[in-house]
C-alpha cells in the first residue's frame, strides 16, 4: 500500500512506517472479496457537474479541504496551494511553495497554513507566502487558523500556537508521546473559546490563549499487548451540533461528548478508521469493510446499517441535504439517503480515486481526486 493520504501508516520513534497500514490493507489485496456490482445509476436527486479545476497530485499529503464562506482552499503534494470560489470554480489565488507538503489546509479566509515534509509550518496571505517556522517533528493534521492564530497538532500530539501575522510562537503544550500515531487527519477545531483536539483516544479542550487544559473526555482506552494493538487515536472529521461533538476513535468506538461539560454522553463499538459526520438526529460513519452505519445522536442506538458499498475504500462521509455523501477509491461519489441509506445518486470524477472527504460550500459539493482534479457538483 502506498503512503498516500488514504494510507493508514503510523509514526513511530521518529520515523514514518508508511508500509504498515492499520486498517484493512489485506481487504483490498488480490485475494480480498470483490465489491458487489452496483448496477445502473438511477438518480433520485438530480445532480450534475457544474465545473472542474485542477492542481498537482494528492498522494503524499494528508489533505483536509478548508471551507470558509464561498471559498474552498486545497493543496497538492508538491506544494501548490489554491483557493477557489465554490460557486463558479474560479481560482481566487494560487501559490507554489516549492516544497512537498505533509498536511493542509488551515484557513480563516485571510491566512492559510500548511506543513511541509521538512516540518516547516508555512503561512500564506492572499496567495503570497508570509512566513515559515521550523517545527521539531512531523505533522499529519491540517493546521487550524482561528482568532488570528495558527494552531498545530504534531505527530507526537504536542500542540502549538503561533501568531498568524508574524509567526511568533505563543505557546506549546507537550504530553508524553505515544509509541505509534496515525498518519492521517486528526482533530483540531475551535468550539467557542475552546480549542478541541484529539489526543490518544480523548477529546481534549485547551484554553487557546495559553494552552492550559480545561477538560478531557475519553472515547476509547488503549488495549492489547503490543503498540499496534494499543494504538488509540481520534480520527477527523467530527460532527458538532450545538454542545454535542461526536467523533471516532480509530478502529475502536464512535461516541459523543457534551463539550460544555467535557463529559462523555455515549460510546458504541465501531471498527472504522476515518472520521464521521452528522446532523441533529444521527451520526454517520464508514467501517473499514465499507459498511455504512447511522447511530442516534442522543444515545448511540443504531438507526441503520448498509452493506451496499462493502469492500470499497471509502472516505469519511459528508451530510448534505437529504444525503450522506461518500467518495471511493475508483473516483465514484455515492449519495445515500440519511433516512434509510437508499441510493439517491452516483457521481463520477476521474478514475484516480477520491483523495479526501467531500466538502460543501455555496450550494456546491466539492470533491478532490488523487490526480488533482477538483470537481464541483450542484443540484439541477
Amino acid at each position: 500500500m502506498s503512503s498516500s493520504s488514504k494510507s493508514r501508516g503510523v509514526f513511530a520513534a521518529g520515523m514514518v512506517l508508511s508500509a504498515l497500514a492499520l486498517s484493512g490493507c489485506s481487504m483490498f489485496s488480490k485475494s480480498a472479496p470483490k465489491p458487489a456490482d452496483l448496477g445502473p445509476n438511477v438518480p433520485v436527486i438530480a445532480v450534475s457537474q457544474a465545473w472542474k479545476s485542477s492542481m498537482g497530485k494528492v498522494e503524499g499529503i494528508v489533505l483536509e479541504p478548508r471551507v470558509i464562506g464561498d471559498a474552498v482552499t486545497v493543496a497538492s503534494d508538491a506544494g501548490e496551494v489554491l483557493s477557489l470560489n465554490a460557486r463558479t470554480g474560479a481560482v481566487a489565488w494560487r501559490v507554489s511553495l516549492g516544497t512537498p507538503l505533509s498536511a493542509g489546509v488551515g484557513s480563516d479566509g485571510r491566512w492559510s497554513a500548511v506543513v511541509s515534509k521538512s516540518n516547516e509550518l508555512i503561512a500564506v496571505e492572499g496567495g503570497r507566502e508570509v512566513w515559515r517556522k521550523q517545527l521539531p517533528i512531523q505533522v499529519f493534521t491540517a493546521p487550524l487558523v482561528a482568532g488570528n492564530r495558527v494552531f498545530v497538532l504534531a505527530a507526537d500530539r504536542s500542540v502549538y500556537a503561533f501568531d498568524a501575522a508574524s509567526g511568533q510562537r505563543l505557546w506549546v503544550q507537550q504530553r508524553p508521546g505515544e509509541a505509534l500515531v496515525l498518519r492521517q487527519q486528526g482533530v483540531l477545531m475551535p468550539v467557542g473559546n475552546t480549542l478541541v483536539t484529539g489526543l490518544a483516544g480523548r477529546l481534549v479542550g485547551f484554553n487557546p490563549d495559553n494552552g492550559s487544559i480545561r477538560w478531557e473526555a475519553p472515547l476509547a482506552s488503549p488495549r492489547g499487548t503490543n503498540d499496534v494493538e494499543r494504538l488509540v487515536e481520534i480520527a477527523g472529521r467530527v460532527s458538532r451540533v450545538g454542545e454535542s461533538i461526536c467523533a471516532r476513535a480509530f478502529q475502536t468506538t464512535v461516541g459523543c461528548i457534551d463539550v460544555e461539560r467535557g463529559t462523555v454522553a455515549w460510546t458504541q463499538p465501531a471498527a472504522g478508521s476515518d472520521g464521521i459526520d452528522g446532523d441533529e438526529k444521527a451520526v454517520y460513519g464508514v467501517e473499514s469493510n465499507g459498511t455504512v452505519i447511522a447511530w442516534k445522536r442522543a444515545d448511540g442506538a443504531k438507526v441503520w446499517s448498509s452493506n451496499r458499498l462493502r469492500y470499497r475504500q471509502l472516505t469519511a462521509p459528508l451530510v448534505l441535504g437529504r444525503s450522506v455523501v461518500i467518495g471511493d477509491s475508483t473516483g465514484e461519489v455515492h449519495m445515500l439517503s440519511r433516512e434509510d441509506s437508499a441510493p439517491l445518486n452516483r457521481l463520477s470524477t476521474d478514475k484516480s480515486g477520491v483523495a479526501a472527504a467531500p466538502v460543501a460550500a455555496a450550494g456546491t459539493l466539492v470533491v478532490v481526486t488523487h490526480d488533482g482534479g477538483i470537481y464541483g457538483f450542484r443540484p439541477e
